[in-house]
């Protein structure tokens, strides 16, 4: 006799920066099922870091909008689709006696139907986006955050940290020009990540306890350095 077991399916947990893609995407048009389909998902799962990031009320104007917006994209995609197929039907009458111009006629409406149906311009959606509140969202102030008791950090062969940019960092590309020219220092949670992205000219060190951050937080300020980066968050110092 086989016996049939049920396995309990875990809620997939996104990333920071994976609920601030959803965001952006939301708000530029994608629905529910594509970014559920994008991100590997539940939709219950991608409903829920959008009401709790955007609120409520701005959750349902966008999707009000979106679906909309799709709705006029259809109506629009089956009216050219109808005006294109009764050209064809007019062209095959008109030119019936005359096997080389009926042709003719159905080869160009074809085209037409074609051009029509395949490059439509799309309006871009017309929403103010509060990017002051997304500010907030991307940076996390250092006395709010509880990091790892070790991390690894890149220094150079004279123990100087390794500064960058914030635009320096593919993955916070979305954050105003202001935001980017700030410098950072980055941390690792993993060994291993930093030892393989660490070069001839770097060494890795270990941070045994991560309140030293808090601690020294005053003196990176000073220097110019008011962010941390983290493998799945952006910390403020």
């Amino acid at each position: 006799m086989k016996y049939i077991t049920k396995k309990k399916i875990l809620a997939k947990r996104l990333t920071e920066i994976q609920k601030k893609v959803i965001i952006n995407d939301f708000v530029n048009g994608l629905t529910i099922d594509q970014l559920s389909k994008k991100f590997s998902c539940t939709k219950l799962t991608i409903v829920r870091n959008l009401k709790k990031n955007l609120t409520e009320r701005k959750y349902n104007s966008i999707l009000k909008k979106n679906k909309n917006s799709l709705i006029n994209i259809s109506e629009r995609i089956i009216t050219s689709n109808q005006l294109a197929s009764n050209n064809v039907e007019n062209n095959i009458l008109v030119n019936e006696d005359t096997n080389f111009l009926e042709n003719r006629s159905i080869e160009i409406d074809s085209d037409q139907t074609y051009s029509e149906t395949n490059f439509m311009e799309i309006a871009p959606l017309d929403y103010d986006i509060d990017i002051e509140k997304q500010k907030d969202l991307s940076s996390i102030p250092i006395s709010e955050i509880d990091l790892p008791k070790i991390v690894y950090m890149l220094v150079d062969n004279k123990i100087e940290l390794e500064v960058k940019l914030l635009r320096d960092y593919p993955n916070w590309q979305f954050l105003s020009q202001d935001e980017l020219k700030r410098k950072t220092i980055e941390i690792y949670f993993d060994l291993k990540i930093a030892k393989k992205i660490c070069n001839k000219e770097q060494k890795v060190i270990k941070v045994p306890n991560t309140e030293v951050f808090r601690i020294v937080s005053p003196i990176l300020i000073s220097r110019g350095i008011s962010r941390i980066v983290s493998p799945d968050k952006l910390i403020a110092l």
